[in-house]
């Protein structure tokens, strides 16, 4: 296994120990540092994300490793220098979204693909073609784990077949991490296709950069649109508020699909020890609301790529009308990829795939909501004054906001950092109930400044309009 090089002879810069990234809450959990170092190791801290572990000589070493890996490290390229590398020929460019060949709305029209995804199937299918065409050997992505085992409910894995690939259908917003396919990966030949949230896609390519026998690999990357990482801890807050205690979970799925039901209306499930299964519409859960923060790792809040902006290719759901009131799902996409672009359109041209030509307008009135909290919110954010190590954004640090929007951001923060440590007291007092009274006078406050056009809203427009 490759072991990474020794800094004080590769590098006379100034380099980061995974320590340094993970006080300074920079660590997404991707396991690139940890691949690369058979000394290393991926486990659970306390908030439920996973982090780094090793030997002090590892750990609070200054480590090349982060800055051939690390997505948040001030050491590394960042998502335009990357992008520029890969796609510097692409037909069309956009701030929001980057450079593209090309965005569409749809679906996947070949069984079982959208019937067996969250959204439309498009990423399972574009999965699935490599395969079949013998793009690639294998594709990295995440499947349901066996918990008893792993102590995990989902991990990354390696499927060969469509078969295989089917598992991993279906949105997991749950910490995973890279390492242990990596390790694979640079252990067995052959080509591979990663699918990845944009962090672990741009760890990849800062890994490719790096490791021949990785850029060798690694041939076609699919992208994920994000709006942040969950912690493990937001499954057990289901569990509590479905009356179930968490050793009887066996499985959760996010979103179960009902095409009677808009795409947008999602629902827990939770399959139990006995066979049996619980459920719940999201808004009916104390911490349902996605966009107050509840359990995100707080290295999303400086992250300023949505759509995958290094990718290959990259999916979202079609969250504008008449898509995200259909059951049955639409898929945003966005080619980056010649190559990829000639296959999809092919498809598209067979019938085996039901698409529309958009343009970045459109991709961007999808995920109005993600793109302002991670590029208005994250120049707001990095106004702030805050400990330890810094990334380098793309985004400039203003303060330029009306007052409501900067009490949103600041909510969203407090949720988000609040909402592990207050879930900890009551697991360790055995009182759900102190969490779950937390977490709805808080989403009452955030939606009251978020969401109110007279009330609370019109007292803040006009006693600090900002």
């Amino acid at each position: 296994m490759k072991r990474c090089p020794d800094p004080r002879v590769e590098s006379a810069g100034r380099l980061h120990s995974p320590a340094e990234i993970v006080r300074s809450g920079l660590c997404i959990g991707c396991g690139g540092c940890v691949a690369a170092d058979p000394r290393a190791s991926m486990q659970w801290d306390k908030s439920g994300f996973l982090k780094p572990a090793g030997p002090a000589e590892w750990y609070e070493a200054p480590s090349e490793c982060v800055a051939q890996s690390c997505p948040f490290s001030p050491d590394t390229a960042n998502e335009d220098s990357i992008a520029a590398g890969r796609f510097a020929s692409a037909a069309a460019h956009d701030a929001a979204i980057g450079s593209f060949e090309a965005a569409y709305v749809g679906h996947a029209s070949e069984d079982p693909f959208r019937s067996q995804g969250s959204s439309g199937g498009l990423t399972s299918w574009v999965a699935a073609e490599l395969l079949r065409t013998g793009m690639v050997d294998g594709v990295a992505h995440v499947v349901p784990a066996d918990k008893g085992a792993t102590g995990r409910l989902f991990r990354y894995t390696v499927s060969r077949s469509r078969d295989a690939l089917m598992r991993g259908a279906k949105s997991r917003y749950y910490p995973v991490d890279l390492a242990e396919v990596l390790r694979e990966i640079r252990a067995t030949p052959g080509r591979y296709a990663v699918v990845g949230i944009p962090c672990f896609i741009k760890a990849i390519h800062l890994m490719r950069a790096a490791d021949p026998v990785v850029h060798d690999r690694v041939t076609h990357t699919l992208g994920l649109f994000c709006g942040h990482m969950k912690s493990a801890a937001m499954v057990e807050s289901f569990a509590w508020q479905l009356g179930v205690e968490m050793e009887r979970v066996q499985a959760v799925d996010y979103r179960i699909k009902d095409e009677s039901r808009p795409a947008n209306w999602y629902r827990a499930h939770l399959d139990l020890d006995d066979g049996s299964s619980v459920g719940k519409d999201w808004w009916h859960l104390a911490d349902g609301d996605w966009g107050a923060g509840f359990f995100q790792n707080p290295a999303c809040d400086w992250c300023d790529d949505v759509v995958a902006e290094t990718a290959d290719v990259s999916f979202g759901d079609a969250w504008v009308e008449p898509y995200s009131s259909d059951g049955r799902g639409t898929n945003v996409m966005i080619v980056r990829s010649k190559a990829l672009h000639r296959m999809i359109e092919q498809a598209r041209a067979d019938g085996r795939l039901e698409l529309e030509s958009v343009d970045a307008d459109f991709i961007v009135r999808t995920q109005a909501a993600g793109l302002r909290h991670r590029r208005h919110g994250l120049a707001y954010r990095l106004t702030w004054r805050r400990r330890g190590i810094a990334s380098a954004k793309r985004v400039s640090p203003s303060a330029d906001l009306p007052m409501r929007r900067k009490l949103v951001y600041r909510l969203r923060y407090s949720i988000a950092r609040w909402s592990s440590p207050m879930f900890r007291l009551a697991r360790a007092l055995r009182a759900p109930r102190i969490y779950l009274v937390w977490a709805r006078a808080v989403l009452r406050l955030y939606q009251a400044v978020a969401w109110s056009r007279g009330g609370l809203g019109r007292v803040i427009d006009r006693l600090i309009p900002g």
